[in-house]
């Protein structure tokens, strides 16, 4: 049976709105155009969720896609409006530590989740999730997609460095995560409002660098343009860019493709 909002109470009781749609190419495209539409009726931390999204968009142009029924998709109106803009960047940084702190509760202390820079959420070094900003047009909104390998099997993970809840062995309780993700989302929204877009004092820089297990790793980034940075993750910058130690010196990378070499 598809996803309803009936399955979803404690996530329903903490945003204003929630949708769940059947079937979709993309929750994160049509949340955009809802949005963009009619503003009003997707306040901040409206959400429209799934389980069976044929065309995910993940970063750098890539199509997310699982079987029917084994991934939950969920997107989130963002306002950012509270946010100076040269700060909204934390934003996708902020829901990647949010997603990790509520998958980690459901892994019943046997296995651990770390967070991939920028954004994605490893379990035991493997990914079981993703996300994806994307702005809505003109407007001081964002919408926040993550998708969440559920009930996958092994055989049906999409490469070989992917896991899922059911390749764990674990059942996912779908309430319990999409409603610990959107809380602690808030609270780092909120966090971040309150420091001015500091995110220092925001307490979300130093929570990120904890999560974040690119940091102390050898790595190659592969930047947008194809051309390729070979060091040691250092930490996170001031700007949530990772720092990367090369044979010339440090120097902070905010888009790229990381590859943990060890």
């Amino acid at each position: 049976m598809p996803l309803t909002a009936a399955d979803l109470p404690r996530t329903a009781a903490l945003v204003p709105r929630l949708e769940c749609t059947p079937r979709t190419g993309s929750t994160n495209a049509d949340l955009v155009a809802a949005a963009s539409a009619d503003p009003g009726e997707w306040p901040h931390l409206s959400m429209l969720v799934t389980d069976d999204q044929s065309a995910g968009r993940g970063r750098l142009g890539r199509v997310w896609t699982a079987p029917p029924g084994t991934a939950l998709a969920a997107s989130i109106v963002i306002d950012a409006s509270g946010v100076p803009p040269s700060a909204r960047g934390w934003i996708p940084l902020a829901a990647g530590a949010a997603l990790t702190r509520a998958i980690a509760p459901q892994l019943a202390g046997v296995h651990t989740a770390r967070l991939k820079w920028p954004n994605d959420v490893l379990v035991d070094g493997r990914k079981i999730s993703g996300i994806l900003a994307e702005g809505v047009g003109g407007m001081h909104r964002i919408v926040v997609g993550a998708g969440i390998n559920t009930r996958m099997s092994v055989e049906e993970l999409p490469i070989e460095t992917a896991t899922s809840f059911a390749a764990l062995g674990i059942t996912a309780d779908a309430d319990a995560l999409l409603a610990d993700y959107v809380d602690a989302l808030r609270e780092h929204i909120d966090a971040l409002v309150r420091a001015a877009g500091d995110a220092v004092v925001a307490g979300i820089h130093a929570e990120i660098e904890s999560l974040c297990d690119t940091v102390g790793r050898a790595v190659r980034v592969i930047l947008p343009e194809a051309r390729e940075v070979i060091g040691e993750a250092v930490g996170i910058g001031a700007e949530g860019g990772l720092l990367v130690r090369t044979d010339v010196g440090t120097t902070s990378l905010v888009a790229g493709d990381v590859v943990h070499v060890r």
